[in-house]
């Protein structure tokens, strides 16, 4: 049993490995061509039936996603986009599920409003992978992605907030606003609370404790499923227990990791993302046969019929919510209208077409009982996990494929005039700083030795150190003997940028996106002078 488990699994690592090959050739986003594939694979016979287990996704899939998620994602940015974010997670989500909740019961037969509800918190969440993923490349404007990023972060959150809500009142037969309310409130700022406490124990740990490349590797794998398994333990939110961990130790990494810790980590972590992602996807796409041999009580082509209609409603519903959302509060406010450039309707309609579901939605469907307290089989259960499906294919189809081409047609461009002034900013100072400390501590090497000498010209140029050859070659035609020391200028000039850095991180005046790609430079940087 164990050998045919672990070969499923490699199968479908390499599957995903070839296809995800096969979708950059022909220029299609990898989640959407992974869950047509998976989709198609699943028809072929003698493949063997995969069943999606809700749990695995909660407890497995979803921690690193969001962590990794949350690491990349920046805090001034994250901040400066609170308001259409919070708008997206909380007010879309509720504004969505209670739309949803009356069309459904008033299209199927003998379908209850709280099952409406709890199909609303099911499909209300838009997955951040496959918008992200298809954005990847394309010339957008950075607060669309940022816009998109945070609200996927919050929303997964306020969705399974409404579903458990919605689940209590079928098992209950009760609901009470306020107290929902209250409860609301309660998970969600607890789960808060507790990814910042275990956020923090961990920044102790990677702070104050003697750690390798190796283990703090391995402490970022297990921090999210150490937020995560909390939270839910008491009932909070793991959703926002882990986001908040994630934003939490990605503000301080530049105070707990070292230049080979965040190497390493960082190709571990594109892998892991990569490989979760895409396992992910394809198991989507192998569930549609299992879920259609359920259907039972209902045609298939009843239950397209409500799954189709209710598609088109929810991406009715974004747009209809996006567009208010992003004019109405400059209307009122004066503090907004001087603060904000006014958005383009271009760029609105951009997020509000980037509304494609995923795998969040799915396991919240996957996780509904089989039964009810009396023991009888759980209301329209099955037909509940085709319209999930059938939403997911459509609006990741429709939507997702649809994308690029809304951007050309609409002409949206991300003109990164304010990201290019930002970069050479960032780069005047770092030479600036790093000119200063040559000429303050190595003034005589400076004189005596062309090394030196060269290296000063380049500052002065505003010029980077990038070439490994060429340092090879100053380290070859200067004063034999002189490497140690020279090694230690460059090392100590590396330095005197990364303390600059963390200077400019915390004036939250640039970009915190561009001051993370800088860093990385820089610990490449570090890296190749610790081999000369």
């Amino acid at each position: 049993m164990l050998h045919e488990n672990l070969l499923l699994i490699l199968t479908l690592l390499f599957a995903v490995s070839m296809l995800s090959m096969l979708s950059t050739k022909l220029k299609i986003s990898y989640p959407i061509f992974l869950v047509l594939m998976g989709l198609l694979i699943s028809f072929i016979p003698g493949i063997p039936s995969i069943s999606l287990e809700p749990d695995m996704v909660f407890l497995v899939f979803l921690p690193p996603l969001l962590y990794s998620a949350a690491w990349n994602t920046s805090w001034k940015d994250f901040w400066e986009s609170r308001r259409p974010i919070s708008l997206l997670s909380f007010g879309l989500v509720i504004f969505t599920s209670t739309a949803v909740a009356f069309l459904a019961h008033a299209i199927i037969p003998d379908f209850s409003l709280a099952l409406g509800f709890l199909l609303g918190g099911i499909i209300s969440p838009p997955d951040a992978v496959a918008a992200t993923s298809v954005l990847q490349g394309l010339k957008v404007p950075k607060r669309v992605v940022t816009i998109l990023e945070g609200e996927s972060l919050i929303n997964d959150a306020s969705s399974l907030i409404v579903f458990r809500f919605a689940l209590a009142t079928i098992f209950t037969g009760q609901f009470s606003f306020w107290k929902a309310g209250t409860e609301f409130f309660l998970v969600a700022g607890m789960g808060i609370l507790v990814g910042v406490l275990v956020g923090y124990l961990v920044y102790l740990a990677h702070r104050h404790l003697p750690t390798t490349p190796s283990i703090d590797t391995v402490i970022t794998l297990i921090s999210p499923y150490l937020m995560y398994i909390i939270a839910e333990h008491f009932h909070y939110s793991g959703v926002l227990a882990v986001v908040s961990g994630g934003l939490f130790l990605s503000f301080r990494s530049h105070e707990i990791f070292p230049y080979n810790s965040r190497i390493q980590a960082y190709a571990f972590w594109e892998t892991i993302i990569f490989l979760l992602n895409g396992l992910v996807f394809i198991l989507i796409g192998l569930q549609l046969p299992k879920i259609i041999e359920g259907l039972g009580e209902n045609s298939v082509a009843e239950a397209i019929s409500y799954a189709v209609i209710i598609s088109l409603v929810t991406i009715v519903i974004r747009v209809i919510w996006v567009f208010p959302g992003a004019y109405i509060p400059r209307i009122l406010s004066k503090r907004i209208r001087t603060k904000e450039r006014r958005p383009s309707w271009k760029t609105v309609f951009l997020v509000a077409w980037s509304g494609m579901r995923g795998v969040v939605s799915l396991a919240s469907a996957l996780a509904i009982p089989l039964t009810v307290t009396t023991g009888e089989a759980f209301p329209h259960r099955n037909l509940l996990l085709f319209i999930t499906f059938v939403v997911i294919l459509f609006t990741l189809v429709l939507q997702g494929l649809s994308l690029p081409w809304v951007i050309r047609v609409l002409k949206i461009e991300d003109p990164g005039e304010n990201e290019e002034e930002q970069e050479l900013a960032i780069k005047l100072r770092l030479a600036e700083v790093s000119l200063d400390h040559l000429q303050t501590n190595y003034a005589d090497e400076i004189n005596t030795i062309d090394a030196y000498n060269r290296l000063r010209e380049k500052y002065v140029r505003m010029i980077e150190i990038s070439n490994k050859k060429l340092l090879k070659e100053e380290i070859e035609t200067s004063t034999p003997g002189f490497l140690p020391r020279y090694r230690q200028m460059l090392i100590e000039l590396v330095n005197v940028r990364r303390n600059e850095l963390q200077k400019l991180h915390k004036e939250k005046i640039y970009s915190g996106e561009l001051i993370r790609n800088k860093e990385r430079e820089l610990d490449l940087e570090e890296a190749r002078f610790n081999e000369l």
